[in-house]
């Protein structure tokens, strides 16, 4: 029969098919089976059963329809709208200021490789690892964290993301409110909306997240989670000062809700003092830290963790199990080897002179490039830390056209509106000082974002 139809015809039913040859449901079954099994028809369910090309070769080619996962997948999506850049990878030449990580001169790679070999030769190197990650690895990042964490209130993660979705999936159910910082970071935003989550915004200034509003905001919404970045803030730069620390966690407990501290920059000071995690001085496991190496190290580096205490903890274990069981043995052993190491101490310490000099270099020539334009970042000036400065722009300037015009000219940006779960206040640019090859790559990418805001302004 499927010898007499061309690709993409439809079989008859199964029902035609036993009245017209006489035998019985199991028998047809079995015939479109091995049929499928061979490539020669394919089966689409709630449409039926099809002649496909691998079937017949010489009858060319045929579009598949996959129409039917619209009703299967039904309303639920992923939204990624916030982290993917609706134009695709940058052209060749495009200077980089929209980068999250640090250029691979300021990687400390020659560590990196030299660990993971170490790593790979080892006996054990392939072996299962414990769930919670190495016991090893675990108390080096309870080392780093401080206070009274142990190392089996830690969990090790593939990555930051990583720990962020597991933390969100793990403490709320779909439908909840999290409340989030405006602005904040949009990959958090994206992970809470793929937990089915409901992000609710709650305003900075230049000391970060305001304590009073956090208390109306946890009041009108009945919320049982905060997100939060309480040290380099991104994308504002904002550091809380020690009165806010103690304030946010103070409503927090009031309101009998999580704080999910993101203390991805732990490793980004610009060379002065980095304040203590907000974990280190919870006593009761209202907060729920994530870390990350990533950042300060390299992109491929996916080694994170989080830090919490009580049944919330043991929640997250079985949420990490259920994803993927355990992180891959010899990337943890070499994060082990990098952090154990005294040359780790001195990549971090150079790793934030050179990011102090380029956020000048780039702060310096924001102020000369774009006129109108406003370093709207941390109280007292300039960032102490992170990878970013956080840009207002002159009234009447569209953050998606100008960053559509500067990329044009070469040089990518962040839009501002990506940082914000409503309608922002006003437009921004945030722009990294880390991912640009060097100083005099940080001057022209201003200098290429200049001439694309004068176009923009003319055209307005």
């Amino acid at each position: 029969m499927v010898a007499r139809l061309s690709v993409g015809d439809r079989l008859p039913s199964s029902r035609e098919l036993i009245k017209e040859y006489r035998v019985g449901p199991a028998t047809v079954a079995r015939a479109i089976a091995t049929l499928a099994a061979q490539g020669v028809v394919v089966t689409r369910p709630g449409s039926g059963t099809f002649v496909a090309r691998s079937g017949r070769p010489d009858a060319g080619a045929v579009e598949a329809d996959t129409d039917w996962q619209t009703v299967a997948l039904t309303d639920r999506t992923v939204d990624t709208h916030l982290i993917a850049e609706p134009t695709g990878p940058a052209p060749a030449g495009t200077i980089t200021l929209d980068g999250g990580y640090v250029h691979r001169s300021l990687q400390p790679t020659r560590a990196l490789s030299a660990a993971l070999a170490r790593a790979a030769r080892r006996p054990d190197a392939w072996d299962r690892a414990p769930v919670g990650g190495l016991t090893a690895l675990r108390t080096v990042f309870a080392r780093i964290v401080g206070g009274s964490v142990a190392p089996d209130d830690v969990l090790v993660t593939a990555g930051g993301q990583s720990a962020l979705s597991i933390a969100f999936r793990a403490i709320a159910g779909p439908g909840s409110p999290v409340l989030v910082e405006s602005p904040t970071y949009p990959r958090a935003l994206a992970a809470a909306r793929a937990a089915g989550l409901r992000p609710v915004p709650v305003p900075l200034d230049a000391d970060g997240l305001r304590p009073d509003l956090l208390a109306d905001a946890f009041a009108m919404t009945g919320a049982r989670l905060l997100y939060c970045q309480p040290t380099f803030q991104n994308p504002t730069g904002a550091v809380l000062p020690p009165e806010r620390r103690r304030q946010i966690l103070d409503v927090a407990r009031a309101s009998g809700a999580f704080v999910i501290e993101d203390d991805f920059a732990r490793h980004l000071g610009h060379g002065g003092v980095v304040p203590r995690p907000l974990v280190a001085d919870d006593q009761d496991g209202t907060v729920v830290h994530v870390t990350s190496l990533t950042k300060p190290a390299a992109p491929s580096l996916r080694i994170g963790a989080l830090v919490a205490r009580g049944p919330v903890m043991e929640r997250m274990r079985a949420v990490r199990l259920v994803d993927d069981f355990f992180v891959t043995r010899p990337l943890q052993e070499a994060a082990l080897e990098v952090l154990s190491s005294p040359s780790w101490e001195r990549h971090v310490r150079a790793l934030g002179t050179a990011l102090r000099e380029r956020c000048a270099v780039l702060a310096a020539a924001v102020d000369r490039e774009l006129p109108g334009a406003t370093l709207t970042g941390p109280a007292g000036g300039l960032p102490s830390g992170g990878l970013h400065l956080w840009v207002r722009l002159p009234p009447g300037v569209d953050d998606g056209v100008l960053t559509a015009a500067a990329r044009q000219r070469g040089v990518a940006v962040s839009a501002g509106s990506r940082y914000f779960a409503t309608e922002p206040p006003a437009a921004h640019l945030r722009l990294g000082f880390a991912a640009a090859v060097d100083h005099a790559e940080l001057a022209e990418g201003a200098r290429r974002l200049g001439a694309a805001l004068a176009e923009v302004g003319a055209v307005g």
